[in-house]
């Protein structure tokens, strides 16, 4: 871990030093890389798919996993994207001037060197190097063994690429084994690793966070709620709520928990339990949600702390909106809460009381997402409220330094 480390540390002075043009450059390169390599990732992927089906993985947790040329385009697309944003190394931030003519302000600089543990998806794999490059910083990824054989075929064919225009390919590191030792191993790497960054299930998260003895940023999982105001418009909610759960239920910013109030409850949940029967959602609702949709089974109190994952979800009539956010505050994860209304204190309301990391009015929780957000991409969601809380981008991969201008002036 030392030798690996001091080579990443090395690569991130190189990689800081060089410039925002020639780091753009190369996540070019590495978008053009991908574009050229389908062939070759989706050999690999297969691999990962046919280990995947002899384990019995199906469902949300298999499409967690696959690629599809339609998905490696997507990464591409997203290296081009932040390819593009302004520069953040260098920014210049808050400058003023104190009564003795010294100006004081703070500049941008790289994390150094990120070490980035996740699970299941190998997108992960081109969207945190693009990140972290962009930043100015050295990354070592550690993905998932069952995803081995796409993390490695993506990692080698993003290293080649950054060293075709000239930035050390130890830009991009990863480590020598799927091994857990070799994480603890760099969790405790003080002298290399600046910040360690978790994506995956809760059992992962728990074990970086013990284990680390380098800063940690947590990315919890995701148990997202849409609250269905008495005042929502019936068509939106229908729409939200489906889109929410069912397109993609495999994903942390996916609904597992909709709350609904008691004045529309009987309007609006029989149809929109009719729609969620056709896509396959098993629903587990209170005592009300039950009267109402005869077909659901009961809730559990375990149920409403669920990351489902899966076309799963966990029903509750509340009386009104501040039952609601007490729903929130006690079973939710911080992560992304959505409130469906027409009265706009209401939606008000729930957007200044609810402290989850994203708060939405009117729309899916599928758009808490980096890409979705205009970042390019994202490292993870933050449920971690220092330095970084959200959808992480490119300028929550830099740091501060203050920087002094004086004239010549001494203090007395």
């Amino acid at each position: 871990m030392d030798a690996l480390g001091r080579r990443a540390r090395q690569a991130a002075r190189h990689v800081a030093r060089a410039g925002g043009r020639k780091r753009a450059e190369g996540l070019v390169a590495m978008a053009d890389a991908l574009d050229r390599s389908h062939e070759r990732i989706l050999a690999a992927n297969a691999r990962d798919l046919e280990a995947a089906d002899a384990r019995g993985v199906t469902g949300a947790l298999r499409d967690r996993l696959a690629l599809n040329p339609k998905r490696i385009a997507e990464m591409a697309a997203g290296l081009r994207e932040i390819a593009a944003q302004p520069d953040p190394v260098g920014e210049v931030l808050g400058l003023r001037t104190r009564p003795n003519g010294i100006q004081v302000g703070q500049v941008r600089i790289p994390l150094g060197v990120i070490g980035i543990v996740y699970e299941a998806r190998p997108n992960v794999t081109a969207d945190a190097a693009g990140l972290c490059l962009k930043a100015g910083n050295a990354v070592f990824l550690r993905g998932g063994s069952e995803a081995a054989h796409s993390n490695d075929a993506l990692l080698e064919v993003l290293r080649q690429a950054v060293a075709s225009v000239g930035l050390p390919a130890d830009a991009l590191m990863t480590l020598p084994s799927t091994d857990r030792a070799w994480i603890v191993a760099m969790l405790q790497a003080e002298q290399w690793i600046d910040l360690a960054i978790p994506r995956g299930g809760e059992a992962l998260i728990r074990f970086v966070a013990e284990n680390a003895r380098v800063p940690v940023i947590k990315h919890y999982k995701g148990v997202c709620h849409v609250y269905v105001d008495a005042r929502a418009d019936l068509q939106k909610a229908y729409d939200i709520c489906y889109n929410a759960k069912v397109q993609r239920p495999g994903v942390c910013n996916a609904m597992e928990t909709l709350l609904v109030h008691e004045a529309i409850a009987p309007t609006f949940l029989p149809r929109m339990a009719e729609q969620y029967a056709a896509a396959g959602v098993e629903i587990r609702g209170c005592p009300v949600t039950r009267g109402l949709v005869p077909t659901a089974r009961p809730a559990t109190e375990d149920d409403y702390h669920a990351e489902f994952l899966d076309l799963i979800l966990a029903v509750r009539v509340v009386p009104d909106i501040d039952a609601a956010i007490e729903h929130i505050e006690t079973y939710g994860s911080s992560h992304t809460e959505a409130i469906v209304s027409e009265d706009y204190s209401q939606v008000r309301r729930f957007l200044e009381q609810v402290d989850s990391s994203v708060v939405i009015a009117n729309a899916s929780t599928r758009f808490a997402d980096g890409g979705q957000m205009g970042l390019g991409a994202e490292i993870g969601i933050s449920t971690t409220r220092l330095h970084a809380y959200g959808p992480m981008g490119v300028e929550d991969l830099t740091a501060r330094k203050y920087v002094i201008y004086g004239s010549g002036q001494t203090r007395s």
